[in-house]
């Protein structure tokens, strides 16, 4: 854990230089308290430690747009369920979040509810209704896709549009690197990679649990279930709400007065 402590630390300082997309202790979804950096590395494989969300941010927003990481009975403590929304390649930025709706400020909750509203507005119609009309939040918690999603522009809009729409998780056969660091840098959702090209075999509305504790996505309609690629180091940090509360809860940089 000690090198992936340093690399954040490194990520850290880069996103220091420049404004963060809401300011420090006022992250609009909700977040986690850690353990040290020191246990830091047994919480990802723990099958017993539950661990609860803490809302944070305006009511307006309701708490349960948060990712369920501890869920009781037979579902996994570490999944995410609900219906899927499916896309395809090279989904960009632009698409996610059109440049148009890029002045509306993170920070301030009526304006993340609206951000969440527009999310997915740039696609093409074939690819069906995301969000439905006067709505700010979408009936999806988790969109399968297939290759460089969140390619484009560098905005850091884009993870946290589909945070506030609703959306808990990506799977995709891959991402572009800086929607990848962006997602975990906002902590916002989970950006997952599965070892097989699934957007061609789910569909819009397909009842779907991305099980992160063995690492497997299951098409409940199907009854079939896919590898995932393990997030390692990454999980932890989306957890406690993005980088800069990680690094404050492992002690990395000095907690907000």
């Amino acid at each position: 854990m000690a090198t992936s402590s340093a690399r954040f630390i490194v990520h850290g300082a880069a996103a220091a230089s420049k404004p963060a997309p809401y300011p420090p202790g006022s992250h609009p979804r909700a977040s986690i308290s850690l353990p040290s950096a020191a246990n830091a590395s047994s919480i990802w494989g723990s099958k017993s430690i539950k661990l609860q969300r803490i809302a944070t941010f305006s009511p307006a927003i309701k708490a349960s747009a948060a990712p369920v990481i501890a869920m009781a009975g037979d579902t996994p403590s570490r999944g995410i369920s609900g219906k899927c929304f499916v896309v395809r390649d090279n989904i960009d930025t632009d698409q996610i979040i059109p440049a148009e709706y890029l002045t509306l400020v993170p920070s301030k909750p009526d304006e993340y509810e609206k951000l969440g509203s527009y999310a997915m507005a740039g696609l093409p119609p074939h690819y069906g209704q995301f969000m439905e009309p006067g709505k700010s939040k979408t009936k999806y918690s988790i969109i399968i896709a297939g290759s460089n999603f969140g390619c484009g522009s560098s905005r850091e809009h884009a993870p946290v549009a589909l945070g506030a729409s609703g959306i808990q998780v990506v799977v995709a056969e891959s991402y572009a690197r800086i929607f990848f660091r962006n997602s975990v840098a906002t902590g916002e959702m989970y950006p997952v990679e599965c070892e097989a090209r699934i957007c061609d075999e789910f569909h819009n509305g397909d009842d779907v649990t991305v099980d992160m504790e063995r690492d497997v996505v299951v098409n409940h309609s199907t009854g079939k279930e896919y590898a995932l690629k393990p997030l390692g180091d990454a999980a932890p940090v989306i957890e406690a709400g993005g980088i800069f509360a990680y690094a404050r809860q492992t002690g990395m940089i000095p907690s907000a007065a």
